[in-house]
């Protein structure tokens, strides 16, 4: 288990800024899909269903002002920063395992 910490700024407005925290990495992956889909939802209310691509989650990553998680090391009593880059590349992995079930 990896405590992770998300930090997410949507807007240039520095009161859009937020935070979120995870017991696990896969979870922290989990809410980013889940912000995503929230924000699909208030987009197109009439929608019925929400249906989307990775390539269409991974626009609205780049599309936010800023986005980061800290997530805790296992061997020392501190958080690693990391950027959207490498929280894209951990979701590709999780659904990867997901659609692999």
């Amino acid at each position: 288990m990896s405590h992770t910490i998300l930090l997410i700024q949507p807007s240039v407005k520095p009161e859009s800024r937020t935070y979120s925290d995870y017991e696990t990495k896969e979870e922290c992956m989990e809410g980013v899909c889940k912000i995503f889909e929230e924000y699909l939802k208030k987009s197109n209310p009439s929608t019925p269903s929400i249906t989307y691509d990775i390539s269409q989650l991974f626009d609205y990553i780049d599309n936010l002002t800023d986005l980061s998680c800290m997530m805790r090391c296992q061997k020392e009593p501190m958080y690693e920063p990391h950027n959207k880059e490498w929280i894209k590349e951990n979701i590709y992995i999780m659904l990867r395992k997901q659609a692999g079930k």
